[in-house]
């Protein structure tokens, strides 16, 4: 796997939901680019099981921090850690979840909880790691949001609405950050194969209904973040369809149609 470029040799990244799925194939592919790691998640077996399998594969130091970013304790930790950290050059804020129905009905801690995971925590993580990215002249960061951002989409009221934030928050703290050598990202995919899905709160999520053209996988998203990054591009989207849709679907009469594919709920 050839090192990633463009940034100065990153020494260690944090990525938050990495203990499978977007995160756990951003954690596999910066291990193979010689990046120490830092795996966030709330699954102790599970970030144990790939840390194990990572540093059995490549000569890279990996540490894992056991947190539930719904939890202020969770946030705190996590921003203690990269603050500590100092010598942090990318992070990755992937941690996430959905949950759909009619907002009016819908139970608010978990509405809160999304907000909380989805937009406080990046926030937060973002600027405790800044003044040392910022201060050594590189590093990156890469916010994970989703196509929903670029949809309207009832159901999904929070969900979309904490994705477009994602994308705000990068677009325009990616020009203020201009010149100081540290780049950021919204990370914008569309459906990807993961356990993202297999939460209780899509149970309804019938994967038979959506074409398999719409289908990418996390190795593919991660490549073209990454890839992306090198090249200083705010705003990625994996898969020529959906850049077409991400161009498209706002005011366009392309939108129904496009939201009812990308919606069915089975």
């Amino acid at each position: 796997m050839e090192k990633i470029t463009g940034l100065k040799q990153t020494r260690r990244a944090l990525i938050t939901g990495a203990s499978s799925g977007i995160g756990a194939a951003f954690a596999r592919r910066l291990a193979a680019s010689n990046h120490d790691l830092v795996l966030v998640g709330r699954r102790k077996e599970r970030l144990e099981a790939l840390s194990a399998e990572i540093r059995q594969q490549n000569p890279v130091a990996v540490d894992v921090l056991i947190a539930d970013l719904a939890g202020e304790k969770g946030i705190d930790q996590v921003e203690r850690c990269i603050a500590d950290l100092g010598d942090l050059d990318l992070l990755i804020n992937n941690a996430g979840f959905g949950a759909t129905g009619n907002f009016a009905g819908s139970e608010l801690d978990r509405q809160l909880d999304m907000i909380q995971v989805h937009v406080l925590a990046p926030v937060r993580f973002t600027r405790a790691a800044l003044p040392e990215m910022i201060a050594h002249g590189h590093g990156g960061i890469i916010n994970v949001a989703s196509l929903a951002a670029f949809l309207l989409s009832p159901g999904n009221v929070t969900y979309s609405s904490t994705k477009d934030y994602l994308v705000t928050f990068s677009e325009v703290l990616a020009t203020e950050l201009k010149g100081t050598g540290v780049r950021v990202q919204a990370l914008c995919p569309g459906f990807t194969v993961t356990e993202f899905h297999d939460r209780p709160e899509l149970k309804d999520f019938n994967r038979s209904q959506i074409p398999k053209l719409l289908w990418c996988s996390a190795e593919d998203v991660v490549n073209e973040s990454l890839n992306g990054l090198e090249r200083g591009r705010v705003v990625v989207v994996p898969g020529w369809i959906y850049r077409l849709i991400s161009l498209t679907v706002r005011n366009s009469p392309l939108h129904d149609l496009v939201k009812w594919v990308l919606t069915q709920q089975g």
